[in-house]
């Protein structure tokens, strides 16, 4: 296939995968990068996508303004900072393939934790764990979210046992990856990835995130969640794999 038909199919679905995600598929935006990886190097996809992520919590941003835990976010966000400093650190000293099989390793445990959990399985923290333990999970989520776009894991384990009420929760959530990705920002300029090409690759996929993530909301009341997400999280496994095994003989 040609390399440059193989980068558009990727990065169509996987900025398609982010926008359902941000119309109410949650989680599955986290298979975006691995897919994205199949066709372009994971630093420079992740530099085409984050703009795009913005663009999209602008509008979940605006729906739960008003719904939101203060106290998390300032547990949170400062060690998410720190993880995300972590993340550009690490993607500035080693190649291309080791953050590709960092990409693979991440998206094999986000799926086979995410697997579990559909499984009714879950790990859960106490939900009056200390403020420390919030910021060493905020760490986790700054890193893989810089690394891979996928900070939800080590963000839902701290918050998912504080039970708070469904449109708070979405709230503090969108707040806490909105802020992560626009401390990205400084993070992948520093890498040199906010070049005219990449810039131009995400104009041009604009117009398909806002379909998709209108497409999400319309979607999300009819299909069979159970079916769709085990399909998803499985396929992000295989995909991992793929990744790690890419980097392993590069």
């Amino acid at each position: 296939m040609n390399t440059d038909t193989l980068y558009y199919i990727c990065a169509i679905i996987a900025v398609v995968l982010a926008g359902l995600a941000k119309g109410g598929f949650a989680g599955i935006g986290a298979l975006a990068m691995p897919v994205m990886a199949l066709a372009v190097d994971p630093v420079r996809g992740a530099a085409i996508l984050l703009p795009i992520l913005i663009l999209q919590d602008v509008v979940s941003v605006w729906v739960y303004r008003h719904s939101w835990d203060g106290g998390i976010l300032k547990v949170m966000l400062p060690g998410a900072a720190v993880g995300i400093g972590l993340g550009y650190l690490f993607a500035a000293q080693v190649s291309e393939t080791a953050v590709l099989g960092v990409l693979g390793a991440i998206s094999v445990l986000f799926g086979l934790q995410r697997l579990w959990i559909e499984r009714g399985k879950a790990v859960v923290l106490p939900s009056d764990s200390p403020g420390w333990v919030g910021f060493l999970f905020g760490i986790g989520s700054g890193f893989t979210s810089h690394i891979a776009h996928a900070g939800s894991p080590p963000f839902q384990m701290w918050v998912l046992p504080k039970k708070l009420p469904r449109d708070m929760l979405v709230g503090t959530t969108a707040l806490a990856f909105a802020a992560m990705n626009w401390m990205k920002l400084p993070a992948y300029a520093a890498l040199g990835q906010f070049t005219h090409a990449n810039l131009m690759a995400t104009a041009m996929l604009a117009p398909v995130a806002i379909l998709s993530t209108f497409a999400g909301v319309a979607l999300v009341r009819r299909v069979d969640p159970a079916r769709f997400y085990t399909l998803i999280y499985a396929l992000m496994v295989l995909l991992g794999i793929k990744l790690m095994a890419d980097a392993l003989i590069a």
